[in-house]
């Protein structure tokens, strides 16, 4: 479970990285990090289903919302450890999830997290790591709605479920090649 914080400076980050099950575990269990939540945002249909949204007919996309301390944790490092969690130059899903519900984005909250989300985007761009343009969105964030129970913590409460689908997936193998290497590598 998430840690809790008793404190009165909370924010919202909200960022899309394809499978929602594969955002939490990066983000969980910091000092910081008081909620993550798995759902859907970006889209046209209010309280959608996981199933609607798999589907690729709401235009949301699976998005975890994190609640955060940012004296503890910034918004900056929750970026710096949002973009090597993904393909940001994937204009089509991410990893084996195909489709506009699995492309990334960020949804910022505040003319400061536009900002510095534009300005870290800009520097993977010069960084020479990827040979494509980045594709990742920064959008102002929408009406955000939280997947079922069943999604929330899915990598805690179906531990085999969730190795399996992220092996199979191709996203480990993708980071170690391309963000665990010095750029250009």
């Amino acid at each position: 479970m998430t840690q809790q914080y008793e404190t009165k400076n909370q924010e919202l980050a909200t960022f899309a990285g394809g499978c929602f099950w594969c955002m939490v575990q990066p983000f969980d269990e910091l000092p910081g990090i008081i909620s993550i939540t798995s759902g859907y945002t970006g889209g046209s249909v209010a309280y959608p289903s996981y199933e609607q949204v798999k589907a690729g007919t709401t235009g949301h996309r699976e998005a975890v919302q994190i609640e955060f301390d940012p004296a503890l944790f910034s918004y900056q490092q929750l970026l710096d450890l949002y973009w090597p969690q993904i393909d940001p130059t994937d204009p089509h899903g991410q990893f084996h999830d195909r489709g506009p519900q699995y492309q990334t984005a960020i949804f910022y909250h505040t003319e400061d997290q536009r900002r510095l989300a534009e300005a870290s985007r800009q520097r993977i761009e010069e960084s020479g790591r990827f040979r494509q343009p980045v594709v990742t969105e920064i959008r102002p964030a929408e009406p955000f709605y939280p997947a079922e129970d069943s999604h929330q913590d899915f990598y805690k409460k179906e531990r085999e479920a969730y190795k399996k689908d992220r092996a199979l997936s191709g996203r480990d193998e993708f980071i170690e090649t391309h963000w665990d290497s010095s750029p250009g590598n």
